[in-house]
Parts: structure tokens; C-alpha cells; sequence
């Protein structure tokens, strides 16, 4: 967990100030990963078959039997994990708010380093063990997108989000740990497993998606995940085979088992806004000579004006005085984001497109233009100069149009 904060640090200091608002995904996404897997202790417990009369752990009524496998009627065991990796692919859909759903399929696989095991007789015995365990499964994830420029002003190319999955999940082992000293005292013992057993399945997932630049839409994924899951409480489908000299057979039935995963990724969104264009607060315009319409630009939920949109307000003042004006018009508009998003979001950016158009009409007259030669209007986010997804900052959608008739 320190080595990911680390990297999310990084990333979000060494990414400039003042580039593109960080994706939020609408509709279709893709997306694969891999990483590497710790895979905790797991435990287990053996039941000898002849001395058990079933799943449920009845003893057999023989005494005959039952001295002759004390040693393996009921086993306390653990097994130890080392080095794994882990892989996935999914499909999902994003709901425009941050939300998203998605279906994936994951397969874990980690070698097996150690065996250990407690009997009813009170031995223990453990040796080295030499093998694989792998889990295999889907997962249904529910998770969420933080958007950081929307929440905190901070504007990055990154989205951290969280989530949560639920899904199944089959383990299957095949191993074999040869326990110097044997089970019983005075031999040398080997012991086998192998089978294959499936139960319910939960993660958790702390993430974050870096835009890739110039490629709309793609972006590279970092993750730590926490897989539980539920091992069947019955014997199971996991056999053991403890060769001491005879061959006996077990059943194995394997506890809670936890995965940490440390992930790096890809992920494709198909439906995404078009790309911005060049940051330029304002634009030139032509010369006032042949220009008949000019535009002021303004920052996001901001009606005041800078000092080049006064410039262009002189240039149309100064035009209307050179050029046959029987009437100029002052239209004012927005972006389709809005400061107060919901229901309210439109009615807030009519407002605003008014207040806009309202402070160049009061610059032109500071310029000399009568009142009475001034028309006015706010569309709010109707009649986009740049058409949008929703809910995006788009700078040359925040203008007003002067417009010599």
C-alpha cells in the first residue's frame, strides 16, 4: 500500500497544472490487467474417509478402524504461498456521474512453498513443498470515479475510484511435500493434493486511471485489490494422499482464503468527448474594418471580464462608429457544466449567460455606444459553438457574441 501511495503521489505532482479535465466515462468501456499475487497462509483440515462415516464428521462405531488411522482421522494443516501473478479482462459501462458497472473474468495462480500440519495425536510435522495453486472465476464490480476538478479544484489527467465486486471463484491445487521423519515416528512420509473446489467470492478495489495523451478514450490503470473467498464448509472435492509407507486417502477441506494484488492495467472507453481544443482564453478577431462580429470569452461560472475581452468590446464600440450600425446585439452563452449541477443546472446557466451578456453591454457603453442601440440576450447552454458530451467544460462555449446589424 506505501509503494502504490507513493505512485499516485508521483503521478499527481508530475502531472501539469491546467491540462484536460480527467475522463469521465459514458457508455462502453474495455479493459485488461495483470499483476502480481500474495496469496496468504491458507489452512485446511483433513478427514480420514475410513474413520469418518461422512461430510458431516461422524465417527464410525469401529474401533479397529479408528486406532489404525489416529494419526490421520482429523489433521489441522497449513499451506504456504509464495510468488503469484494474477490476470483479468472485463466489460462495463459508465453512467456518466462517476458510476460504473462492469463483469470481468480473473484467473490467480502462486506457487506453493510450505506444508505444516497438526494431528490428534499431538504431532506436527511440515516440509518443503513443491507445486501450484491457482483460482479461476468472474466477478460482478460495482465502482466509482472520483472526479477530482469537479470535487476539489484540482485539475490532473488522473481519476482515482474505488469499488467493490462479488462473483465465484474455483481453487485448485496440486502439490506434493515430502515431511522428513514421516507422520508416524521412524519413517520419511509424502503428501499429495490435488482436486479442484469452487465457493462464493468478494474484492475490494482502490485504483486510479491516467489519461494517455493524444488518444481519446484510452487511459492505463494502477490497482491494489483484495480478494476473499469463502471455502466450502463440507470436505470438498481437494483429495490428500499420505504415502507412510501405506497409501492413505483424505479429504481436505480448505478454509477463508485472502489474495493482495498489485496491478497495472489498460482501459478503452468508446464513447468520449471530442478532443479540446488549443487553450486560448480568447480569439482574435478579424480586422474591425471587416469584421461585423466579435467574441469575448469567459472563464468557467465567471461573468467578469479580462483585459483582452475589454480590447475586443473597444474594437466593436469603435467599429459600430465606422461601419452603417442601425442596431447591435449582445448574446450570451455557456457550457453545458454548471456550478450547481441537477435539475437546477440549466435554469443556473441562463442566468449566467445573462450576467455575461450584461457585462459587455455595460463595457460598450463605457465606450461610448448608447443604450438604447443595444440588444441583449442569454441562451444559457442552447446553440454550443463547440459541440460537447455532457457535462463538460468547454472554453469557447463560455463566450457572447457582439453582433453589428
Amino acid at each position: 500500500m506505501r509503494l502504490r501511495a507513493a505512485l499516485l503521489a508521483t503521478t499527481l505532482g508530475a502531472a501539469p497544472l491546467g491540462t484536460a479535465m480527467a475522463t469521465t466515462i459514458t457508455g462502453p468501456y474495455v479493459g485488461i490487467g495483470g499483476g502480481y499475487d500474495l496469496t496468504q497462509t491458507q489452512h485446511a483440515h483433513g478427514f480420514d474417509r475410513d474413520t469418518y462415516e461422512s461430510e458431516s464428521g461422524k465417527i464410525r462405531n469401529d474401533p479397529a478402524v479408528n486406532a489404525r488411522n489416529l494419526y490421520d482421522a482429523h489433521s489441522r494443516e497449513r499451506m504456504q504461498h509464495g510468488d503469484g501473478w494474477t490476470g483479468f479482462a472485463n466489460f462495463g459501462w459508465g453512467f456518466g456521474n462517476g458510476l460504473r458497472a462492469e463483469i470481468e473474468g480473473v484467473y490467480n495462480w502462486s506457487a506453493l512453498t510450505g506444508y505444516s500440519a497438526a494431528y490428534g495425536t499431538g504431532s506436527h510435522v511440515s516440509g518443503r513443498t513443491n507445486g501450484s495453486d491457482r483460482s479461476y472465476g468472474g466477478f460482478v464490480n460495482v465502482l466509482y470515479d472520483i472526479d477530482l476538478k469537479r470535487l476539489f479544484g484540482i485539475d490532473v489527467p488522473v481519476t482515482p475510484f474505488v469499488g467493490v465486486g462479488a462473483g465465484y471463484l474455483w481453487q485448485n491445487v496440486n502439490a506434493s511435500t515430502v515431511v522428513p521423519g514421516g507422520i508416524r515416528p521412524g519413517g520419511t512420509a509424502t503428501v499429495s493434493q490435488d482436486g479442484t473446489n469452487g465457493s462464493f467470492a468478494y474484492q475490494g478495489i482502490v485504483g486510479a486511471a491516467y489519461d494517455i495523451p493524444g488518444v481519446q478514450g484510452l487511459q492505463m490503470t494502477t490497482e491494489y485489490r483484495m480478494i476473499g473467498q469463502v471455502e466450502s464448509f463440507a470436505m470438498g472435492n481437494i483429495n490428500q494422499r499420505v504415502n507412510d509407507p501405506a497409501s492413505d486417502h483424505n479429504n481436505l477441506r480448505y478454509d477463508h482464503r485472502f489474495n493482495h494484488q498489485f496491478i497495472v492495467g489498460v482501459r478503452y472507453a468508446f464513447n468520449h468527448a471530442p478532443p479540446p481544443p488549443p487553450p486560448a482564453p480568447t480569439v482574435v478577431p478579424p480586422a474591425p474594418t471587416a469584421a461585423r462580429t466579435y467574441l469575448v470569452f469567459f472563464d468557467w461560472d465567471g461573468a467578469a471580464l479580462t483585459g483582452r475581452s475589454r480590447e475586443i468590446v473597444a474594437q466593436a464600440a469603435q467599429a459600430s462608429t465606422h461601419v452603417q450600425t442601425t442596431r447591435i446585439e449582445v448574446n450570451g452563452y455557456t457550457d453545458n457544466s454548471a456550478a450547481h449541477p441537477g435539475p437546477r443546472g440549466e435554469q443556473y446557466n441562463m442566468g449566467l449567460s445573462m450576467r455575461r451578456a450584461d457585462s459587455v453591454k455595460a463595457e460598450l457603453i463605457r465606450d461610448g455606444v448608447p443604450a438604447s442601440g443595444i440588444d441583449i440576450h442569454g441562451y444559457g447552454e442552447a446553440h454550443p459553438m463547440v459541440p460537447t458530451g455532457p457535462d463538460t467544460r468547454e472554453p469557447q462555449n463560455r463566450r457572447v457574441e457582439i453582433i453589428l446589424h
